[in-house]
């Protein structure tokens, strides 16, 4: 189903998976609360998802300080709904003129050089200091997930730095990180490995238009608890997909239930309709019977565990496409 979700995230509360807020901030909030909710119902991750326009962009709700309760960022402004229409309408256009002139090549790999950031507050693991097993099993993990849709990330480099204020996402020092810490240019991805994250699985935020030097650049990438990689201690999340996730978000997607059971949705045609968040691995979940297919309960940007992820879809794959090549193939 089409879903716009200007989020990074899952967002939940005690009683929903969702919960709106609103703020003067220029970025969609999108947190995902690991907690266990009266419901037993589990939110994923928080994302912070710049917004993908170099159009107007619309005041989103404001992350709080500790990030630590669900925000499920409001619905995307009528601009941010024409930038995704605009895409899905390009890429749908795309299509029939290849199968038209029967010229259907596969798209050139693209190529992402990743950096790996270890910010702990000691030098054991359960002060989120990754072992180097750790870092190269994430690694592999997010080459694999997104393999199949001809990206493949390389190795920029990885360091470790022992800061225990920065280890600590609800203490504020995420630009102060970010400044020191960051390398490349906006085309390369940067992952921060932390040891805590106020409740929450990671965030990340949406390619848009950024300059070099601007808050926008120096934010950009993805936050994750160190716990979620391969081998941590995070019960079903732990298998390294929290970061494929949010990378996913990196790269433009949104959430597959994002609008629910109607409008555009994500507006990526091919993932079906779906009203809410996914807990578990609820296989056959329908939750909008009037619409055709169930719940892709398999999805990467869906939330349900680790292990029940499997798969983006061909629509996904030309919507991180659209994305790429708007925002970050020739970015500096």
């Amino acid at each position: 189903m089409t879903c716009i979700q200007w989020e990074v995230g899952r967002a939940g509360t005690h009683s929903s998976r969702k919960q709106d807020c609103t703020s003067g901030w220029s970025a969609t909030t999108h947190v995902l609360i690991r907690g266990e909710a009266k419901l037993n119902k589990r939110v994923r991750c928080v994302s912070l998802a710049l917004a993908a326009a170099g159009l107007a962009q619309t005041a989103f709700a404001a992350p709080q300080p500790s990030r630590g309760f669900g925000c499920g960022a409001p619905e995307p402004s009528e601009e941010l709904i024409k930038v995704s229409q605009q895409f899905a309408a390009q890429e749908a256009q795309a299509l029939a003129d290849s199968y038209r002139s029967g010229n259907i090549t596969a798209r050139a790999v693209t190529t992402v050089k990743v950096y790996f950031h270890v910010v702990a507050a000691s030098t054991a693991l359960s002060g989120g200091y990754l072992t180097d097993a750790m870092i190269t099993a994430q690694f592999n993990t997010l080459n694999a997930a997104f393999a199949p849709h001809n990206i493949q990330f390389t190795l920029g480099g990885t360091d470790k730095t022992v800061n225990a204020n920065w280890a600590d996402d609800s203490l504020g020092y995420e630009m102060t990180m970010k400044r020191a810490l960051r390398k490349g240019t906006y085309k390369d991805l940067n992952l921060y490995f932390l040891q805590k994250m106020g409740g929450n699985l990671g965030y990340c935020y949406f390619p848009t238009t950024a300059t070099p030097g601007s808050t926008a650049y120096i934010r950009d990438g993805c936050t994750i608890l160190y716990s979620t990689a391969p081998g941590g201690s995070s019960t079903n999340y732990n298998l390294g997909h929290t970061t494929t996730h949010e990378v996913g978000h990196w790269f433009g997607l949104y959430h597959t239930f994002q609008g629910g059971c109607t409008g555009s949705g994500d507006s990526v045609a091919d993932t079906p309709a779906q009203a809410s968040a996914s807990s578990g691995c609820p296989v056959g979940r329908d939750s909008c019977p009037s619409a055709a297919g169930v719940d892709p309960i398999h999805n990467y940007m869906d939330y349900s565990y680790d292990s029940c992820y499997e798969e983006f879809t061909p629509g996904q794959q030309a919507r991180i496409n659209s994305f790429w090549t708007q925002y970050r193939a020739n970015a500096s």
